[in-house]
């Protein structure tokens, strides 16, 4: 899958940071369940690869791939643990060398005209726009769609259920990330009906 099919299989794709290992399936199944087959498992704690890996073989229907990855001895750990895709926070020259000699679906993080730019000299016009509502949320996206048009967002950071749906609006915006499917407390709580509930709700935000 390319990176835009991999973004447009939801409208939501959750920003999943594995604190306890032994709940990543059982996260993924109720996310799967509830219409949310795209699943963002981040680098940000020490179970991130291995929850790849257990995903990746328990859970059918999933498409896992692998967040906060921001260098290229990353890349190739989450490429070899099974992710079809990788997100990055940031963009820049050492990264766009290693993310053309992936064999995986890299979508950068991008927070300023000069950055997409760069990656559209790589070849990359699929990019996660980051932190979205830090760097101008939607009225960047409107800005940055007259100039490059041909450009797709996953915008992410400080989107929330309530304005996840003007985002979807956008001409140039495949999905959103969000960390709002995972709650800690649900998750710890092992209370997998609230997730694939939650997941459910998201999947019907998909405006277009």
């Amino acid at each position: 899958m390319n990176a835009r099919d991999i973004l447009s299989a939801g409208a939501v794709v959750p920003v999943m940071a594995i604190d306890d290992i032994h709940t990543a399936v059982d996260l993924a199944h109720a996310l799967v369940e509830g219409g949310i087959p795209t699943l963002e498992i981040t680098l940000r704690t020490e179970h991130g690869l291995k929850a790849i890996e257990l995903i990746k073989k328990e859970v059918p229907g999933a498409i896992v791939g692998a967040g906060t990855v921001i260098n290229g001895e990353q890349l190739k750990a989450v490429e070899d643990a099974g992710a079809v895709f990788a997100i990055s926070p940031g963009f820049n020259i050492h990264f766009a060398k290693a993310a053309a000699q992936s064999s995986i679906a890299v979508i950068p993080g991008i927070a300023t005209p000069g950055e997409l730019m760069l990656a559209l000299e790589h070849g990359i016009d699929t990019m996660k726009l980051f932190p979205a509502e830090v760097v101008g949320g939607i009225n960047m996206l409107k800005a940055l769609y007259g100039p490059f048009p041909q450009v797709k967002f996953c915008p992410t950071g400080g989107i929330s259920p309530d304005t996840a749906p003007e985002y979807l609006k956008l001409p140039n915006v495949l999905c959103i990330g969000g960390s709002w499917l995972t709650p800690k407390d649900a998750v710890k709580n092992q209370d997998w009906a609230a997730i694939t509930r939650l997941a459910r709700e998201a999947s019907a935000l998909k405006a277009k």
